[in-house]
């Protein structure tokens, strides 16, 4: 089997700068991305406080996520299909400008939720919709490079919104002060009653409610007709269909149903990181990171303990996305699928047990750098393995198996976390003893489960998967 392959080591990037309405694309997703991203740090340590610390409610916003995807994804494509490409971005950035909006001064945690679960609605539109677009800004050949470009922006705009988020509001702060400042009869009308919210902590929610109105804007300024021609009438399949036939061609395929159920079992262990693991930096883990510490942006980050677990965790991604593709050549993919699920279990174990910050930012670091290991192993394993033709299904499947599995984790071992929490506290405080002088927490405990979880997983991988055989280095190296 061959596969067709672009060489990124001659991809052209300077096409690109020079492509005006291309350049307004990236700006539009780069700008929007970051706003995103301060956001995120905003709610979750802001849902974490309402709810005094619930694992159940950060896992909330995960679900709030994740639903859309589950409920429209079938339908998502035709629409893009249908509509002018250009037209749906805009009006997926002005949908979600104003609904960001809504969280400037809610303390409810429902309406919070709700805000969230619209926005990814319309971000659930917005991404395939720019995916389709950009074939329309750029050369055929020049398409791979695009699409690498816009994914390595995505990481890029994450890193930048989580671990600058300090620089930027303040910054922000400064501006409107100035303008506050100047006493202008206008300013003090429009601005005047949104002071608090423009000069307090959730200056954020403003900063990306503009990111995705200044992101409009830079669609709106790209003149491209972006609607297929072919396009007449809407065929919508029976929810679920496509995933039944892709589970239904996976019955006689042993290694690559071993492969999606190591998954599944791997991400169900390992969501709690996301939604006990958050609650265990901001309770258990006190200190600092030697010599990284000295920085002042790291110091605000350790300030906001969730925060810097997702700037570690951004950080391992990108340098994994980076290492892994020079590894695949030289180890069986089995091999480093099934590494990759070893070292994020174990170093879970040490997470849990740990009450230091510079084991948890070494940990989030490991986590970010096997999400990466895990992600191009499986994809690869499945390019190399699965005839051209037949791809989609498997893809389809696991992007399902995905999805679900981390429902599962935020439904499931979230409200555990919650319950074991409870249960230690009540028979700590039935012998007098104050719950937080005690080490050993509902968090902990849970996160030492679900490590045992992931290490069951790839335990199950180690038997199903031939992980000793050696594919053609040459053609997974170019793959």
């Amino acid at each position: 089997m061959t596969a067709a392959v672009v060489d990124l080591s001659q991809a052209r990037y300077a096409p690109l700068v020079r492509n005006k309405r291309f350049r307004r694309l990236w700006a539009s997703q780069f700008v929007s991305g970051i706003g995103d991203w301060l956001v995120i740090g905003l709610l979750i340590p802001l849902v974490t406080t309402l709810s005094g610390g619930s694992a159940s409610a950060v896992a909330g916003l995960m679900i709030v996520k994740i639903l859309p995807s589950l409920l429209l994804s079938s339908f998502v494509g035709v629409f893009v299909d249908w509509f002018d490409r250009r037209l749906v971005m805009i009006a997926c950035d002005l949908l979600r400008g104003v609904l960001t909006l809504g969280l400037l001064f809610t303390n409810s945690l429902a309406v919070i939720y709700a805000v969230v679960f619209f926005m990814e609605m319309a971000s659930l539109f917005f991404n395939p919709a720019k995916n389709a677009l950009i074939p329309y800004l750029v050369g055929e050949h020049d398409v791979a490079v695009a699409n690498g470009l816009s994914y390595t922006t995505q990481q890029a705009s994450m890193l930048i919104g989580l671990a600058a988020s300090g620089a930027i509001l303040a910054a922000f702060e400064a501006v409107v002060r100035a303008v506050l400042r100047a006493k202008l009869p206008i300013v003090e009308q429009l601005a005047g009653p949104l002071a608090p919210a423009l000069l307090g902590p959730r200056a954020g929610v403003v900063l990306n409610s503009v990111s995705f109105f200044i992101s409009a804007a830079f669609v709106l300024s790209i003149r491209v007709h972006a609607r297929p021609g072919e396009a007449r009438g809407f065929e919508v399949s029976l929810i679920g269909q496509d995933l039944r036939e892709s589970f239904a061609f996976l019955k006689e395929r042993v290694e690559l149903r071993g492969l999606l159920v190591t998954v599944a079992l791997a991400l169900l262990g390992g969501g709690s990181l996301i939604s006990v693991g958050l609650v265990h930096v901001q309770r258990n883990l006190v200190g600092g990171v030697p010599v990284l510490d000295r920085i002042e942006l790291v110091r605000r980050l350790i300030a906001a303990p969730q925060t810097f677990m997702l700037v570690f965790i951004a950080l391992g991604m990108v340098t994994g996305a980076l290492a892994v593709p020079r590894l695949t050549g030289r180890v069986p993919l089995q091999a480093l699928f099934l590494g990759g699920v070893v070292v994020f279990g174990g170093g879970m174990a040490v997470f849990a047990l740990s009450s230091a910050y510079w084991v948890g930012a070494v940990f989030a670091f490991v986590a970010g750098f096997c999400i990466a290991t895990l992600s191009v192993a499986g994809n690869t394993y499945v390019v190399v393995t699965v005839a051209d033709e037949l791809r989609g299904r498997v893809f389809t499947a696991m992007d399902a198996v995905i999805r679900v599995s981390l429902l599962l984790s935020m439904v499931v071992v979230a409200p555990l976390g919650d319950l074991v929490n409870a249960a230690i506290a009540a028979v700590v405080r039935a012998q007098g003893i104050d719950p937080s002088r005690v080490w050993l927490s509902g968090a902990r405990l849970t996160l030492l489960l679900a490590s045992g979880l992931v290490l069951g997983a790839a335990w199950y991988g180690y038997r199903r998967l031939e992980w000793r055989r050696a594919e053609g280095a040459q053609e997974v190296a170019s793959v």
